[in-house]
């Protein structure tokens, strides 16, 4: 737990003192958001705000892991040494990196055209599909070789797994490496796409980020203190996921690099996360889903990004059948701005459906634990 604390801090504070840094940077460069022409007219007021601020909070979570593997070499006592980076640090930290470098280049195509359109959108969903291939390709194809501190139950375990996942792996449904790489690759578009479209008001994203994180990081300690391949923990009904500490302290550090993001991210923002921040967040909370085994549970824990996704599947669908618009306009929350909400308030209330979505998760995860030790 020291490890974790430690990461969380570290990436609040990188995060919180280096974000007014970047302000800076990026307001020199002109790097500001080009806003659309068709949007919200309150959203006009935004335009030239800095954008690209995802590059902060990723950076703070490098470090931030780094600072974690440092404090564990000063525990002598764990159980099973994880002091030394491991192929779920490089999936879950690839997945966040490569994924916000694919955000990167539509925001700065955006900056330099001087409008929103940035990366066509077969570029954007080029990029999107070969990250998660070759990450999907990683976390299936390069089995564990750690061993616990006596020399003994070597744990074999991959980063994914070949059978779709609720709370674990459902031995019902599995697929081939191949077919499970396809599905990761499904779940990487669309996390990515879903913390996109919810990138649209200040401080949301990033806010529903947080919890969703904080909830990954509850979910994985909870599978450390649970584990299999743990010599020191005896009962019967553990979990079977790969490096769980390694999770737990990603996903914490992640949360609290955005929690120092949000300080200055909040309404009024004085810098967007751009597509920069919104895929590299998606792309890390895939890599999450997976590395947990609980794929088909995140719909749930990311509730509002799935909720905020079908608005704009459902007014795609109307208009092209019907010529008719369910909302005033899409993604949901701009429909809630022109029926007259404030952006604080609309802020707020996701957030709080956010958060219940979490919850429910959690709760189906504990219970499920609470059931099998009865």
């Amino acid at each position: 737990m020291r490890a974790v604390i430690v990461a969380i801090g570290v990436a609040f504070l990188v995060s919180l003192f280096c974000t007014p840094i970047a302000i800076k940077v990026f307001t020199r460069l002109k790097a500001g958001q080009p806003i659309r022409s068709d949007g919200p007219a309150m959203h006009q007021g935004k335009k030239g705000t800095p954008t690209m601020g995802g590059v902060v909070f990723i950076l703070a979570t490098v470090i931030a892991y780094v600072a974690g593997h440092l404090a564990l070499t000063t525990l002598p006592d764990l159980q099973i040494a994880q002091v030394e980076p491991t192929i779920t640090a490089l999936v879950l930290l690839g997945l966040m990196v490569f994924s916000g470098a694919v955000g990167f280049l539509d925001d700065f195509l955006k900056v330099r055209k001087r409008n929103s359109a940035g990366l066509n959108k077969r570029g954007k969903l080029l990029g999107q599909i070969l990250v998660g291939a070759v990450f999907g390709v990683v976390a299936l194809y390069f089995p564990s070789t750690m061993t616990d501190a006596t020399g003994a139950r070597t744990n074999t375990e991959t980063v994914g797994s070949t059978t779709l996942s609720f709370i674990r792996d459902i031995d019902a449904l599995e697929v081939s490496k191949i077919g499970a790489v396809i599905i990761f690759i499904f779940v990487v578009m669309a996390a990515t796409n879903g913390v996109n479209l919810t990138d649209g008001l200040d401080g949301l994203a990033t806010g529903a980020s947080v919890m969703v994180l904080a909830a990954y990081a509850l979910i994985a300690f909870w599978q450390y203190r649970h584990w299999c391949a743990d010599p020191s923990y005896t009962q019967d009904y553990c979990y079977s996921v790969r490096d769980p500490l390694e999770i737990a302290l990603i996903a914490g550090a992640a949360a609290g690099a955005c929690v120092g993001f949000l300080w200055w991210n909040t309404s009024p923002a004085r810098i967007f996360m751009g597509d920069t921040g919104a895929l590299g967040l998606g792309g890390l909370i895939a890599g999450m889903a997976m590395s947990t085994r609980t794929i088909l549970l995140l719909p749930i824990i990311g509730g509002l990004f799935v909720i905020i996704t079908m608005s704009v599947v459902i007014q795609i669908i109307s208009f092209r059948t019907t010529g008719k618009r369910v909302f005033r306009m899409s993604p949901l929350q701009h429909h809630f701005e022109l029926a007259g909400w404030s952006e604080v308030n609309i802020v707020v209330r996701f957030w709080i459906i956010a958060g219940i979505g979490v919850a429910i998760a959690l709760g189906l995860f504990y219970s499920e634990f609470l059931a099998n030790m009865t």
